[in-house]
């Protein structure tokens, strides 16, 4: 069974104040070696049979991603 990971992140060019928080947070902790935090999501998708690549990308455009503000990497995993 396939399984299909989407990848979520905001645009570069979009503000990210949860990355920017974590990035606040490491500092506090002692980390000086990160320069840069961008927060994600992740979606795992089980597919049964062949996977439909532009199914999987009109799931991912339409659903799981804004597209005005976010980007998508899809990665198929066979098992």
């Amino acid at each position: 069974m396939p399984l299909v990971v989407v990848d979520v992140m905001l645009k570069p060019e979009i503000s990210d104040p949860q990355g920017q928080a974590v990035l606040g947070a490491l500092t506090r902790l002692g980390h000086q070696g990160v320069r840069a935090v961008r927060q994600g999501k992740r979606f795992e998708l089980e597919v049964s049979g062949p996977v439909d690549e532009s199914a999987i990308h009109e799931i991912a455009d339409t659903l799981l991603a804004n597209p005005v503000i976010e980007d998508f990497i899809v990665h198929i995993h066979e098992r």
